[in-house]
């Protein structure tokens, strides 16, 4: 996948899901599937963001806390949360979100550039924005911000 998703011709089709109150898409091809709030097992010494690993029918998928990633509040203990399971460079990653919303599909011209005044870990994770009626929606670069925690990968 490129590093923007702007300029492409064909209206492109996000997955949407929540963090703390901000609407966030990540492109739907790399989506393999949402799971309800899953068991976790933590790894010792993991990077803050990758609270440990989950068994997916058999393979193994790395749990992200995205809320630690982008520097937004932790979730209450007992909160229940979702994840978003992606595949980049062959490997699982699990997300886990607040909630998940809506497939949306958004026509190229409706993706503007993400302002310059964004925290620097937000600029670089972040792709374009999206206007809606009631919101925004930030459009997630998935290999950027799984770069921001894991450099080892």
């Amino acid at each position: 996948m490129s590093a923007s998703v702007t300029g492409s011709i064909a209206p492109t089709e996000f997955v949407t899901f929540r963090l703390a109150h901000q609407w966030i898409g990540i492109p739907v091809l790399i989506v393999q599937e949402v799971l309800m709030t899953h068991r976790i097992a933590h790894v010792p010494l993991a990077q803050e963001a990758i609270p440990g690993l989950l068994n997916l029918r058999g393979q193994i998928v790395t749990a992200v806390d995205l809320r630690s990633t982008l520097r937004l509040p932790p979730r209450q203990a007992d909160a229940d949360y979702m994840n978003v399971v992606v595949r980049y460079e062959g490997e699982l990653f699990a997300f886990m979100v607040d909630d998940v919303g809506d497939v949306v599909s958004v026509d190229a011209d409706a993706i503007e550039p993400a302002p310059s005044t964004l925290d620097e870990r937000w600029r670089t994770a972040t792709s374009g924005i999206i206007r809606r009626d009631r919101d925004l929606l930030v459009v997630m670069n998935v290999p950027e911000l799984l770069k921001l925690e894991l450099i080892a990968i």
